[in-house]
Protein backbone atom coordinates (compact mmCIF):
# COMPACT_ATOMS: atom_id res chain seq x y z
CA UNK A 1 0.00 0.00 0.00
CA UNK A 2 1.21 3.33 -1.13
CA UNK A 3 1.62 5.95 1.82
CA UNK A 4 1.30 9.63 0.35
CA UNK A 5 2.73 11.77 3.57
CA UNK A 6 0.80 15.34 4.14
CA UNK A 7 3.53 16.78 6.59
CA UNK A 8 4.16 20.45 7.03
CA UNK A 9 3.25 23.91 5.35
CA UNK A 10 1.20 23.39 2.41
CA UNK A 11 1.90 25.55 -0.53
CA UNK A 12 1.92 26.33 -3.85
CA UNK A 13 3.91 24.65 -6.69
CA UNK A 14 5.67 28.10 -7.05
CA UNK A 15 7.16 28.64 -3.81
CA UNK A 16 7.91 24.85 -2.72
CA UNK A 17 11.43 24.86 -4.14
CA UNK A 18 11.88 27.92 -1.51
CA UNK A 19 10.69 25.90 1.13
CA UNK A 20 12.58 23.20 0.50
CA UNK A 21 15.87 25.35 -0.14
CA UNK A 22 15.35 26.51 3.88
CA UNK A 23 14.90 22.72 4.52
CA UNK A 24 11.42 23.72 5.78
CA UNK A 25 9.02 20.83 5.48
CA UNK A 26 6.17 21.35 3.42
CA UNK A 27 4.02 19.51 0.65
CA UNK A 28 2.54 21.37 -2.74
CA UNK A 29 0.06 19.72 -5.59
CA UNK A 30 2.41 18.91 -7.76
CA UNK A 31 4.05 16.48 -4.78
CA UNK A 32 0.65 14.57 -4.63
CA UNK A 33 -0.14 14.22 -7.92
CA UNK A 34 3.38 12.79 -8.72
CA UNK A 35 2.96 10.22 -5.94
CA UNK A 36 -0.74 9.77 -7.00
CA UNK A 37 0.24 9.03 -10.71
CA UNK A 38 2.95 6.88 -9.62
CA UNK A 39 0.39 4.30 -7.96
CA UNK A 40 -2.07 4.11 -10.38
CA UNK A 41 -5.02 3.00 -8.96
CA UNK A 42 -3.82 0.36 -6.10
CA UNK A 43 -5.00 1.22 -2.57
CA UNK A 44 -3.68 4.44 -0.55
CA UNK A 45 -3.30 5.61 2.81
CA UNK A 46 -2.25 9.44 3.24
CA UNK A 47 -1.04 10.70 6.47
CA UNK A 48 -1.47 13.94 7.39
CA UNK A 49 0.21 16.20 10.37
CA UNK A 50 -0.15 19.70 9.21
CA UNK A 51 -0.96 23.15 10.74
CA UNK A 52 -1.94 23.78 7.03
CA UNK A 53 -1.08 26.89 4.77
CA UNK A 54 -2.26 28.33 1.08
CA UNK A 55 -6.02 27.89 0.91
CA UNK A 56 -5.91 27.04 -3.02
CA UNK A 57 -3.25 24.61 -2.72
CA UNK A 58 -5.29 22.78 0.05
CA UNK A 59 -8.18 22.80 -2.20
CA UNK A 60 -6.55 21.30 -5.23
CA UNK A 61 -4.66 18.49 -3.26
CA UNK A 62 -8.53 18.27 -1.63
CA UNK A 63 -9.65 17.70 -5.07
CA UNK A 64 -6.92 15.31 -6.51
CA UNK A 65 -7.94 12.89 -3.21
CA UNK A 66 -11.44 13.18 -3.54
CA UNK A 67 -10.88 11.93 -7.61
CA UNK A 68 -9.07 9.43 -6.56
CA UNK A 69 -10.38 6.23 -8.27
CA UNK A 70 -8.43 3.69 -6.15
CA UNK A 71 -9.60 3.03 -2.64
CA UNK A 72 -7.99 6.01 -0.20
CA UNK A 73 -7.58 5.95 3.87
CA UNK A 74 -6.79 9.35 5.38
CA UNK A 75 -5.35 8.87 8.27
CA UNK A 76 -4.75 11.70 10.87
CA UNK A 77 -1.26 10.90 12.57
CA UNK A 78 -0.78 14.19 14.82
CA UNK A 79 -2.53 17.20 13.91
CA UNK A 80 -4.83 18.13 10.54
CA UNK A 81 -5.20 21.94 11.28
CA UNK A 82 -6.60 24.70 8.80
CA UNK A 83 -6.12 24.00 5.06
CA UNK A 84 -4.84 20.32 6.07
CA UNK A 85 -8.30 20.02 7.73
CA UNK A 86 -9.85 20.17 4.24
CA UNK A 87 -7.80 18.06 2.61
CA UNK A 88 -8.63 15.71 5.66
CA UNK A 89 -11.99 15.07 4.48
CA UNK A 90 -11.15 14.04 1.00
CA UNK A 91 -12.11 10.38 1.78
CA UNK A 92 -12.62 7.70 4.26
CA UNK A 93 -10.94 9.06 7.81
CA UNK A 94 -9.21 7.85 11.16
CA UNK A 95 -7.35 9.63 13.80
CA UNK A 96 -5.17 8.63 15.97
CA UNK A 97 -6.09 8.88 19.41
CA UNK A 98 -3.88 11.71 20.12
CA UNK A 99 -4.26 13.59 17.72
CA UNK A 100 -6.39 16.88 16.94
CA UNK A 101 -8.10 18.46 14.10
CA UNK A 102 -9.29 21.90 13.97
CA UNK A 103 -11.20 24.15 11.42
CA UNK A 104 -11.14 28.41 11.65
CA UNK A 105 -12.13 31.53 9.48
CA UNK A 106 -9.57 31.81 6.09
CA UNK A 107 -7.38 34.60 6.70
CA UNK A 108 -5.56 36.88 4.60
CA UNK A 109 -3.69 40.30 4.51
CA UNK A 110 -4.75 43.30 2.37
CA UNK A 111 -3.25 46.74 1.75
CA UNK A 112 -4.85 50.08 0.56
CA UNK A 113 -7.93 52.00 1.46
CA UNK A 114 -11.34 51.19 3.34
CA UNK A 115 -12.72 50.52 0.04
CA UNK A 116 -9.51 47.70 -0.08
CA UNK A 117 -10.60 46.41 3.46
CA UNK A 118 -14.51 46.03 2.46
CA UNK A 119 -13.41 43.96 -0.43
CA UNK A 120 -11.39 41.69 1.23
CA UNK A 121 -13.70 41.26 4.28
CA UNK A 122 -16.31 40.28 1.55
CA UNK A 123 -13.92 37.96 0.03
CA UNK A 124 -13.11 36.27 3.25
CA UNK A 125 -16.80 35.33 4.34
CA UNK A 126 -16.97 34.27 0.51
CA UNK A 127 -13.87 31.59 1.13
CA UNK A 128 -15.25 31.08 4.65
CA UNK A 129 -18.66 29.56 2.80
CA UNK A 130 -16.44 27.93 0.20
CA UNK A 131 -15.00 25.86 2.23
CA UNK A 132 -17.51 24.80 4.62
CA UNK A 133 -18.62 23.17 1.25
CA UNK A 134 -15.64 20.91 1.90
CA UNK A 135 -16.93 20.07 5.53
CA UNK A 136 -20.55 20.03 4.45
CA UNK A 137 -19.72 17.29 2.17
CA UNK A 138 -18.29 15.21 4.64
CA UNK A 139 -20.25 15.92 7.94
CA UNK A 140 -23.78 16.73 6.74
CA UNK A 141 -23.44 19.41 9.44
CA UNK A 142 -25.72 22.51 7.71
CA UNK A 143 -23.23 25.56 6.59
CA UNK A 144 -25.07 27.67 9.31
CA UNK A 145 -23.62 25.62 12.02
CA UNK A 146 -20.34 24.89 9.82
CA UNK A 147 -19.68 28.23 9.74
CA UNK A 148 -20.44 28.82 13.33
CA UNK A 149 -17.79 26.47 14.28
CA UNK A 150 -14.90 27.95 12.02
CA UNK A 151 -16.05 31.27 13.24
CA UNK A 152 -15.25 30.32 17.29
CA UNK A 153 -11.68 27.79 15.51
CA UNK A 154 -13.14 24.46 16.84
CA UNK A 155 -10.48 22.35 18.08
CA UNK A 156 -11.69 18.40 17.91
CA UNK A 157 -9.84 15.72 19.73
CA UNK A 158 -10.28 12.43 17.76
CA UNK A 159 -13.29 11.46 19.87
CA UNK A 160 -15.16 15.02 19.10
CA UNK A 161 -14.27 14.56 15.26
CA UNK A 162 -15.88 11.02 15.09
CA UNK A 163 -19.20 12.67 16.71
CA UNK A 164 -19.64 15.79 14.49
CA UNK A 165 -18.53 13.28 11.39
CA UNK A 166 -15.51 14.97 10.43
CA UNK A 167 -13.61 11.64 10.79
CA UNK A 168 -15.39 8.09 10.07
CA UNK A 169 -13.25 6.02 12.94
CA UNK A 170 -10.12 6.75 15.33
CA UNK A 171 -6.77 4.07 15.07
CA UNK A 172 -7.39 1.45 18.12
CA UNK A 173 -4.29 0.70 20.07
CA UNK A 174 -3.45 -1.68 18.11
CA UNK A 175 -2.90 0.25 15.21
CA UNK A 176 1.21 0.89 13.84
CA UNK A 177 1.42 4.78 14.22
CA UNK A 178 3.52 6.79 15.90
CA UNK A 179 1.88 9.39 18.14
CA UNK A 180 3.19 12.94 17.87
CA UNK A 181 5.99 13.97 20.50
CA UNK A 182 5.37 17.56 22.15
CA UNK A 183 7.66 18.82 19.73
CA UNK A 184 6.50 17.84 16.61
CA UNK A 185 2.97 18.65 17.98
CA UNK A 186 3.97 22.13 18.41
CA UNK A 187 6.04 22.39 15.24
CA UNK A 188 2.84 20.91 13.05
CA UNK A 189 0.39 23.39 15.02
CA UNK A 190 1.40 26.63 13.39
CA UNK A 191 1.98 26.44 9.59
CA UNK A 192 5.37 27.62 8.97
CA UNK A 193 4.40 29.77 6.35
CA UNK A 194 6.97 32.20 4.32
CA UNK A 195 5.97 36.59 3.87
CA UNK A 196 5.42 37.35 0.29
CA UNK A 197 8.49 39.63 1.02
CA UNK A 198 10.49 36.59 1.66
CA UNK A 199 9.36 34.70 -1.01
CA UNK A 200 10.40 37.38 -3.50
CA UNK A 201 13.17 38.59 -1.85
CA UNK A 202 14.65 34.98 -2.53
CA UNK A 203 13.73 35.43 -5.59
CA UNK A 204 15.77 38.56 -6.73
CA UNK A 205 18.73 36.65 -4.68
CA UNK A 206 18.80 33.69 -7.33
CA UNK A 207 18.11 35.34 -10.35
CA UNK A 208 20.64 38.08 -9.85
CA UNK A 209 23.21 36.57 -7.49
CA UNK A 210 25.66 39.94 -8.64
CA UNK A 211 23.28 42.72 -7.31
CA UNK A 212 22.92 41.30 -3.82
CA UNK A 213 26.69 40.92 -2.82
CA UNK A 214 27.88 38.74 -0.41
CA UNK A 215 25.90 39.19 2.44
CA UNK A 216 22.33 39.02 1.24
CA UNK A 217 21.86 35.39 1.67
CA UNK A 218 23.27 35.28 5.23
CA UNK A 219 20.23 38.40 5.75
CA UNK A 220 18.25 36.71 3.72
CA UNK A 221 18.60 33.82 6.48
CA UNK A 222 18.34 35.66 9.38
CA UNK A 223 15.04 37.43 8.11
CA UNK A 224 13.55 34.09 6.92
CA UNK A 225 14.65 32.67 10.83
CA UNK A 226 13.05 35.61 13.01
CA UNK A 227 9.94 35.50 11.13
CA UNK A 228 8.91 32.12 11.71
CA UNK A 229 9.89 32.64 15.39
CA UNK A 230 7.51 35.44 15.32
CA UNK A 231 4.93 32.82 13.51
CA UNK A 232 5.38 30.91 16.23
CA UNK A 233 5.47 33.26 19.02
CA UNK A 234 2.09 35.01 18.34
CA UNK A 235 0.63 31.90 17.20
CA UNK A 236 -0.40 33.33 13.55
CA UNK A 237 -2.25 30.53 11.18
CA UNK A 238 -3.69 31.03 7.60
CA UNK A 239 -5.78 28.45 5.92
Amino acid sequence: MKVIPIKGTIVSNDDKWIYDWFEIEAVCPKDVAKQLNEVGSEDVTVEINSGGGDVFAGNEIYYMLSQYKGNITIDIVGFAGSAASVIAMAGRSRMVPSALLMIHNVSGTARGDYHSMDKMSEVLKTANKAISNAYIAKTGLSQEKLLSLMDEEKWMDAKEAVELGFVDEIINDGGKVTNPTPKTLYNSMFANILSPEVIEKVRNTIKNPEGTKNAEPDFLIQKTQSQLNLLKLKGERRI
